[in-house]
């Protein structure tokens, strides 16, 4: 060790006041020192390890503690999970010593802890990393810390075997060893660990839910918000995808389990596995290159199986057996328009509506859907399958939400994103650029855009401090009721501005919950 690095060592007390780390290059974990680089306004520490990486004899188990390390790690982002080539990971990666996250805080100091805004990513639970989320305009202009977290995927985190503990739950276990570990350094950085909130888009918006309903969560949060995702999400047949069957995340343990024993069973052929070694020891001693190949076979999160998760989290939230904190819940207008293209050209609308409820209920489909109100086929089916999909289950849970907690709801209707494609307006996480840099990419937005990103920046932070996310310089946004969900369109003032909404009339839940 140097001179130098000794002569900073020292100058590094070993609790260090909230007001000092915020604007401190170098501040002290609970397993040793890290080192911020700016970013914007804000300080950034990316790569923090919070649990142990999860390899060889810790493969398929509960997060284990990180061990403390020498020196002082740098700002740089840890391996994102294992996940097959996407967007976001556009390499992909087969690395398991991935569970990392990444801090950031406004530069400035503060003469009080501030709130925390703990960020879970989506990807359908088989890709995705908090790695993408660059959140420092957040940060500084909504005056919070920020936690961007990666955890397990696909086969890595979410595989079942009969007798394995923690079957279908090792990435929500992840996200609170997460959880935990701010609670434990929220300080350090100048958050309030007695002040978090969790957040998350698509399967993120689904693992909050999850994690509202988690016995195992208590106390490790105090707000929520669920973007793009609820705990009712669900989707019939050819809907999504063609020749998809109905599904939704949430599935029996039992289920999940009987999944992995197949899948072992055709493995075992070219397994070499030591005598006596046991099927789940032999199954650890995969190359992680080789697990990779069949991750999409486990997206689905157990239930049943332990107090992580005991209960299928739409039974959980419609019984009301979920954690009382104040929600912020929310779709996008058009969010199914994401998905067009895993359909080709759409020319016979009719037929796709019958493939998905069948003949007996088309018609009714139709009628409510007439295609003569819509633009093209593709438009029609767009409106048919978010409503279906995405708005009228995200309705259902903030019904259900809204008799016991405040639950603010919302629409993003910004048909010109520049994160959706061209013609598909407001579609699937067209709305993040407003929130964050994803990629740490500054996306051009108009002047428009720009001031409703800024806006949407306010609502978010002002919620996340206090519960509440209303303030000057944008409309008031109050709690839905408990029979229609109302809440607030967020739109650039040169489309339909922000306004308020009737979301269950706007996408036609009254129907779709009568429908049989």
């Amino acid at each position: 060790m140097t001179k130098k690095l000794l002569a900073l060592l020292a100058l590094v007390p070993l609790v260090m006041p909230s007001t000092a780390a915020a604007a401190s290059d170098v501040v002290r974990t609970d397993a040793g020192l890290v080192q911020s680089k700016t970013v914007g306004e804000a300080r950034v520490f990316d790569g923090i390890p919070y649990a142990a990486p999860p390899v060889g004899a810790l493969r398929w188990k509960a997060p284990q503690p990180v061990q403390p390390w020498d020196g002082v790690r740098e700002s740089k982002l840890g391996n994102p999970c294992p996940q097959q080539a996407n967007s976001e990971v556009p390499k992909g990666s087969s690395a398991e010593d991935c569970l990392y996250l990444n801090v950031t805080t406004p530069a400035k100091p503060s003469t009080k802890p501030r709130a925390v805004m703990v960020w879970i990513p989506g990807g359908g639970f088989f890709e995705g990393a908090g790695n993408s989320y660059e959140a420092s305009k957040l940060a500084a202009r909504g005056d919070v810390v920020v936690v961007t977290v990666n955890y397990r995927l696909g086969i890595y985190g979410f595989f079942g075997y009969p007798g394995l503990p923690g079957s279908g739950t090792f990435g929500l276990q992840d996200q609170q060893a997460a959880l935990r570990w701010v609670q434990r350094n929220a300080r350090t950085f100048g958050g309030d660990p007695r002040n978090v909130t969790i957040a998350g888009e698509s399967a993120g918006g689904m693992s909050v839910c999850a994690e509202l309903t988690s016995p195992t969560s208590a106390g490790l949060f105090s707000k929520a918000i669920m973007q793009s995702g609820s705990c009712a999400f669900n989707w019939a047949d050819n809907s999504q995808y063609p020749k998809q069957t109905a599904d939704s995340p949430w599935h029996p343990v039992r289920d999940v389990e009987a999944n992995g024993k197949d899948w072992a069973e055709d493995k075992k052929p070219d397994l070499q596995c030591k005598p006596g070694q046991s099927t789940i020891d032999c199954l650890r001693g995969i190359d992680s290159d080789e697990l990779l190949a069949d991750t999409f076979q486990f997206t689905q999160l157990g239930y049943g199986g332990s107090a992580v998760l005991p209960l299928s989290p739409a039974k959980a939230l419609q019984a009301g057996l979920f954690h009382r904190v104040p929600i912020i819940s929310g779709n996008n207008h058009d969010e199914a328009a994401a998905w067009l293209s895993a359909f080709g050209e759409i020319k016979d609308y009719p037929k796709l509506v019958t493939d998905m409820v069948g003949a007996k209920q088309a018609a009714k489909v139709l009628r409510e859907y007439p295609l003569s109100r819509y633009e093209s086929p593709a438009a029609a089916w767009t409106a048919v399958t978010t409503d279906r999909i995405w708005s009228c289950t995200q309705v259902a849970s903030d019904q259900q939400a809204a008799r016991k907690v405040p639950v603010y709801a919302y629409e993003f209707a910004d048909k010109h994103s520049p994160l959706a494609q061209p013609g598909l307006g407001a579609a699937h996480a067209a709305e993040l650029v407003y929130l964050f840099r994803p990629g740490g990419i500054d996306f051009p937005l108009t002047a428009t855009q720009q001031q409703l990103s800024n806006q949407m920046i306010d609502y978010w932070t002002a919620f996340v401090r206090t519960g509440n996310p209303n303030g000057q310089d944008r409309p008031h946004w109050s709690p839905t009721g408990r029979q229609e969900v109302k809440g607030l369109s967020l739109a650039p003032t040169d489309q339909s501005g922000i306004h308020p909404v009737n979301l269950s009339t706007e996408h036609h839940c009254a129907f779709w919950a009568g429908l049989s």
